[in-house]
C-alpha cells in the first residue's frame, strides 16, 4: 500500500483534519502524521511509485533513490521536531500551514517529473507565508508581502525554465542539466531564489526573523534545504555555484557580526551555511556532494536548535535584541545549554555534528586543489563560531545586562529542544550511521589528528577574536544600526519603478480624464448640437438661392429650420430630402 501512496499527501490531506481536533487527541495527532510519514518513506523501496498519465503526461510523485530518501528522513524528522515544539500553541492557521509547508518540501524530494515539482514548489511559498503572517504584526505583515513577491519571481523563473525545457527537449522528467541555454538558467535562478544565494539572499533575513516563534523554526528546516536538494540532481558540479557559494558563505557573517537581533543572527549564518553546500554542488566531486548532503542533514538539525532556544527566549522575555538581553542562564538553564549545543554544532566542533559533515566539504576543495575557495570557507567558519557559536549565547544568557524576569518555556518546547540537542551530538559521535545512508560510497574519515587539531585551531581563532573585540571595546555598534544589504536594490529600485509607472500611467489616465472623458465629449456635443439642422440648411439654401430668394427669406428659412428642430416637428420629407440630396452629393465626390 505504500508503494503506492506519497508521504506529500499524507501530510498535505492530513493537514486539514486538524482544525476538527481539539484537546489531547489533536496533540496525539499532530505527532502522528510526521511518524505516519517517516515510516511510508522508510518502507519505500527504490524506484518510481504514485505514477499518474495526465494529458499525455506523466506525473511522478515518487522518485524513490538514496539521494531523494535521505531528504526524505530529516524532512519528517525536521516536522516531528517542529511539531513537538509548537504543541501549546492554540492557532490551526500555524498547524495547518506547517503541515502543507512540509508536504510540499516532501513532494519537491521525491518529485521525479518538472510538473508535479512545480506545483509543490508553489505550494511551500504560499503556506510558508502564512507562518510570517500569523506573528500578525505589521513587520510580518510587510515582510511577508516582501517574501512572497520574492518567491513569486522565483516561481515564475522556474516555471518559465520549465516549460522551455519540455518545448525543447519532449521530456518532463527531472534529471541533470548544464548550464547551457536560457531554459537552464531559468531553472537555476528560480532554485537559487529559494537556496537564498547571493545576491538573492535577503529574503531569509528579512522574514525569517519576523514569523512566529514556532514558524521560524519550520521555514529554517524546508526552503533552502528543498533547493539544496534540487540543485544536487540538477547541478551538480556547476562550477559557477562555487564562487556563488564562496561569496554566500563570506559575505553573510559581516552583517551577523554586527546585527543586534538574536534571531536575524541565525538567520544570517544559515544563509552562510548555505553557502559551504553550493560550493561542495559546484565542485561535484562524490566526496563534496557527501558533504553537501550530510551538511544540509546536520544544518537542519542545529539551525532548528538555535531557532527553538532564540524563540524560547523571546516568547518567555518578549526580547530579541542582543543589546536587551543578559543573565538568562540562572533562569534558563536548559534553553542556554541547548543553545551551546546547537552553537558548537554550528561552529563544528568536534563531537557535534557540524565538524563531520562541514569539514568534508573543506577538504573537497582542499583535494580539488582550489586554495582561494579553501581558504575562504575556513575564514567564514571561523566567523560562524565567532557570531553564532559565541556571540549568540554569550549576549542572551551571559551578557552584562541586568537580570530579566524570565521561566524555562513549557515543557514541550524543552522536548523538542532536548531531542535535537542530543541529535546534534548522537550523530556526530556514531557518523557512519549517517554516512552509510549518503549517495555515494564514503572513505571519509573526520577523527582524523590533522582535522581535529585544524578545526580547533578555527574555533579558538574565532573565539579569540571575540574575546580580543569584547573586552577591548571596539565591538561594533549593534544597538539602532541600520544595515543595507542586496535588498536595498530591489527596494529602491521597486519604489523607483512603483514612482515612474504612477507617474506615467496614471498621468496617462489623468490626461485622458481631462481631455477625453471631460473637454472631448464637451466639444463633440457643441459640434453636433443643431447639425441636423445646419446640414439642412447647407443642402437646400444654394437651392434658395437659385430660385432667387433674397437674403431675408434665407435668414427666415434658417430660423424656421432651427425652430423645427428645437420642436422636434421636422417634416419626414424635408428628412428624406437632405439625405437624398447628401447621398447624391457623395455619389459625385466619389
Amino acid at each position: 500500500m505504500s508503494d503506492n501512496i506519497s508521504p506529500a499527501f499524507i501530510i498535505i490531506i492530513g493537514a486539514f483534519f486538524v482544525p476538527l481536533l481539539k484537546g489531547k487527541i489533536k496533540s496525539v495527532y499532530l505527532l502522528f502524521l510526521p511518524v505516519l510519514a517517516f515510516f511510508f518513506i522508510i518502507s519505500w523501496p527504490e524506484g518510481k511509485h504514485s505514477v499518474f498519465h495526465f494529458m499525455g503526461y506523466e506525473l511522478i510523485f515518487g522518485n524513490v533513490d538514496r539521494l531523494s530518501l535521505v531528504f526524505g528522513y530529516i524532512f519528517s524528522i525536521a516536522l516531528f521536531i517542529g511539531m513537538l515544539f509548537s504543541l501549546n500553541v492554540d492557532d490551526d492557521l500555524q498547524h495547518v500551514s506547517s503541515f502543507v509547508y512540509a508536504g510540499g518540501a516532501l513532494g519537491v524530494t521525491f518529485a521525479g517529473d518538472v510538473f508535479s515539482l512545480y506545483i509543490f514548489w508553489e505550494l511551500m511559498a504560499i503556506s510558508s507565508t502564512f507562518l510570517i503572517l500569523a506573528r500578525r504584526t505589521k513587520a510580518s505583515q510587510a515582510a511577508a508581502f516582501r517574501y512572497i513577491l520574492v518567491h513569486v519571481f522565483g516561481g515564475l523563473c522556474l516555471l518559465a525554465g520549465i516549460v522551455l525545457h519540455v518545448h525543447h527537449t519532449g521530456t518532463t522528467e527531472i534529471s541533470v542539466m548544464q548550464l547551457k541555454g536560457l531554459a537552464s538558467y531559468l531553472i537555476f535562478v528560480g532554485i537559487a531564489v529559494n537556496a537564498a544565494v547571493y545576491p538573492l539572499h535577503p529574503w531569509l533575513k528579512d522574514a525569517y526573523p519576523e514569523a512566529t516563534v514556532t514558524g521560524a523554526v519550520f521555514l529554517s528546516a524546508f526552503t533552502t534545504k528543498s533547493a539544496v536538494y534540487l540543485m544536487v540532481r540538477i547541478f551538480p558540479g556547476a562550477e559557477l555555484l562555487i564562487w556563488l557559494g564562496a561569496a554566500m558563505a563570506v559575505i553573510p557573517i559581516i552583517y551577523a557580526i554586527v546585527e543586534d537581533d538574536i534571531r536575524r543572527i541565525i538567520a544570517y549564518s544559515l544563509i552562510s551555511q548555505g553557502g559551504f553546500m553550493m560550493c561542495g554542488i559546484g565542485i561535484g566531486t562524490p566526496l563534496a556532494l557527501n558533504g553537501t548532503i550530510s551538511h544540509a542533514f546536520c544544518c537542519i538539525l542545529y539551525t532548528a536548535l538555535l531557532f527553538m532556544a532564540t524563540g524560547s527566549v523571546i516568547q518567555m522575555t518578549g526580547r530579541s535584541k542582543c543589546t536587551e538581553l543578559g543573565g538568562l542562564y540562572k533562569t534558563m538553564p536548559l534553553t542556554c545549554i541547548f543553545c551551546i549545543i546547537g552553537a558548537a554544532s554550528i561552529s563544528a566542533l568536534p563531537l557535534f555534528c557540524g565538524f563531520i559533515s562541514k569539514s568534508m566539504v573543506i577538504s573537497a576543495s582542499s583535494h580539488e586543489k582550489m586554495p582561494i575557495i579553501w581558504l575562504l570557507l575556513q575564514c567564514a567558519s571561523a566567523c560562524a563560531c565567532f557570531h553564532a557559536g559565541i556571540k549568540v549565547p554569550f549576549f542572551t544568557f551571559f551578557g552584562k545586562k541586568p537580570e530579566i524576569k524570565s521561566q524555562e518555556p513549557p515543557i514541550n518546547m524543552l522536548l523538542a529542544m532536548g531531542i535535537t540537542a542530543f541529535l546534534c551530538i548522537l550523530i556526530a559521535v556514531f557518523y557512519k550511521s549517517l554516512y552509510q545512508i549518503l549517495p555515494h560510497p564514503v572513505t571519509y574519515e573526520p577523527y582524523t589528528m590533522a582535522h581535529i587539531i585544524g578545526q580547533f585551531q578555527v574555533v579558538l581563532f574565532g573565539a579569540f577574536a571575540f574575546y580580543i573585540v569584547f573586552v577591548s571595546g571596539y565591538y561594533p555598534e549593534m544597538a539602532g544600526v541600520l544595515l543595507l544589504d542586496t535588498d536595498w536594490f530591489y527596494r529602491k529600485g521597486g519604489m523607483f519603478f512603483y514612482y515612474a509607472m504612477d507617474k506615467m500611467l496614471n498621468g496617462m489616465n489623468r490626461m485622458c480624464d481631462k481631455y477625453i472623458s471631460t473637454k472631448l465629449p464637451f466639444i463633440v456635443s457643441r459640434l453636433a448640437k443643431n447639425t441636423p439642422a445646419k446640414l439642412i440648411i447647407v443642402l437646400i439654401t444654394p437651392i434658395q438661392v437659385i430660385m432667387g430668394s433674397g437674403k431675408d427669406a434665407l435668414k427666415a428659412t434658417q430660423k424656421k429650420v432651427y425652430r423645427t428642430f428645437e420642436t422636434c416637428s421636422t417634416p419626414i420629407g424635408m428628412s428624406v430630402a437632405a439625405a437624398s440630396l447628401f447621398i447624391i452629393m457623395l455619389f459625385f465626390m466619389s
